[in-house]
C-alpha cells in the first residue's frame, strides 16, 4: 500500500496533534481529522496551536470545535485583559505574555517590557491555543509535556496549566531582570554629584505599569481555577494551579514594590534637582553680592559732585580700592564659611 503524503499545515497552524494516554499519535493531522480520531477512539484529546489567525482562518476550527463566537472574536483581535470565561462546555482564558527587552544601560533604554497574548480554548477533548506576538512561543511547553506522559495523560487541563505556568514563570524572570535595572538606577540616583534624569525613571515606571496591567488582572482567573470553577479542570490539575497562583502572588508583590520604589526614586531625583538649584542660586547671589560692592562705590564716585569725601586727596583712589578689596574679602570669607561658595 503506497504511503500517503503528509497533510500540510497552514501557515497560521503551528502544530496539530492527537494525544492518547499521554502519548502523541504519529502523523500529521487536520483539525477535522484529529477530533474525528479522538471521538472515534473515545479517549484522548486534540491540541492545536495557532499563531495570529484571521477571522477566515479560524472559522473552520471554531465550527469544528463549537467555539463561541464572542470568544473567537476576542482571540482574533487580541488586546484583551487577562480573564477567564465559561461558554457552555468550553472555557476561554486570556493570558498576557511578557518579554524582557535587552539593553546596554537601564538609564538609556526606551523599552524594557514587551507584551503579547495567549488565548486558550479548553474543552473535554480538545485544547486550542492562540498566540499573538513573536516572543511567547509554546513549542517548549509542548515538548516538555510530551516528555512527561503522566502529566499529559491528565487531559486538556494539563495543557492549560502548562501554558499558565510558563507565562507566570516568565513573569518571575522579567521581574528579576527589572529588579536588577532598578537597583542600578537606585545606585545612580544616590551617587554623589550624579546627573540622573527623572525622565528615565518615568520610562522605567511606565514599563512597570505595563507589567502590572499584564500581571494583576490574572490573579482572579487563576484563583477561580484553583477553587473548582469548572469541571473541565479536574481536582488533580487544580492542585498544580495552586502552585502557579503562589508564584503569581510573588510577582504581584514584586511589581507593587517596584512601583513604590520608583515613586520614591522620582522624589529623590526631584529633591536633588531642587537642592542643586538652591546651591546654584546661592552661588549666584553670593557673586552678585561681591560684584555689587565695587559697582556701588564706583557708581557713587561716578556722580561727579565737587564735594565728596577724599575727592582731591592723593591717596583717595588707592584707599577706595583697598576699601573695596576689604569689603569683598570679608563677604567672600563669610560666604565660604556658610558654604555659599
Amino acid at each position: 500500500m503506497p504511503k500517503l503524503p503528509p497533510v500540510p499545515l497552514s501557515a497560521y497552524v503551528v502544530d496539530c496533534a492527537v494525544y492518547v494516554g499521554g502519548t502523541r499519535l504519529p502523523g500529521r493531522w487536520t483539525h477535522e481529522g484529529a477530533i474525528a480520531e479522538v471521538r472515534r477512539r473515545g479517549e484522548g484529546f486534540v491540541w492545536i496551536g495557532l499563531h495570529e489567525p484571521t477571522d477566515e482562518q479560524i472559522t473552520g476550527i471554531a465550527d469544528t470545535f463549537g467555539l463561541h463566537e464572542l470568544a473567537v472574536e476576542d482571540a482574533v483581535h487580541a488586546h484583551q485583559r487577562p480573564k477567564l470565561e465559561r461558554y457552555d462546555d468550553t472555557l476561554f482564558m486570556v493570558l498576557k505574555t511578557v518579554c524582557y527587552v535587552g539593553h546596554a544601560e537601564p538609564t538609556t533604554a526606551n523599552e524594557i517590557v514587551e507584551t503579547g497574548e495567549v488565548m486558550v480554548f479548553l474543552g473535554r477533548d480538545f485544547v486550542v491555543t492562540v498566540r499573538h506576538g513573536n516572543h511567547s512561543g509554546l513549542q517548549d511547553v509542548r515538548r516538555r509535556l510530551e516528555a512527561d506522559a503522566d502529566q499529559l495523560a491528565l487531559g486538556p487541563a494539563a495543557v492549560l496549566h502548562a501554558v499558565a505556568d510558563r507565562v507566570v514563570d516568565n513573569y518571575l524572570e522579567v521581574t528579576e531582570s527589572i529588579e536588577d535595572d532598578i537597583d542600578e538606577i537606585e545606585a545612580e540616583v544616590f551617587t554623589p554629584r550624579s546627573t540622573m534624569d527623572a525622565e528615565q525613571i518615568y520610562v522605567m515606571k511606565r514599563e512597570v505599569l505595563e507589567l502590572r496591567r499584564a500581571v494583576t488582572p490574572l490573579v482572579a482567573p487563576l484563583r477561580k481555577l484553583t477553587e473548582g470553577y469548572s469541571s473541565l479542570v479536574p481536582h488533580e490539575v487544580r492542585s498544580y494551579f495552586r502552585d502557579v497562583d503562589d508564584h503569581l502572588v510573588t510577582v504581584t508583590e514584586r511589581v507593587a514594590g517596584f512601583n513604590e520604589l520608583l515613586t520614591t526614586l522620582v522624589d529623590a531625583v526631584l529633591t536633588k534637582v531642587s537642592m542643586r538649584q538652591n546651591n546654584d542660586m546661592r552661588k549666584i547671589t553670593a557673586y552678585a553680592g561681591l560684584i555689587s560692592v565695587p559697582t556701588m562705590i564706583a557708581g557713587i564716585y561716578g556722580m561727579n559732585f565737587d564735594v565728596m569725601p577724599e575727592l582731591h586727596w592723593d591717596f583717595g583712589y588707592p584707599m577706595v580700592l583697598v576699601l573695596i578689596a576689604v569689603i569683598c574679602g570679608t563677604l567672600y570669607r563669610n560666604f565660604r564659611k556658610n558654604n555659599w561658595l
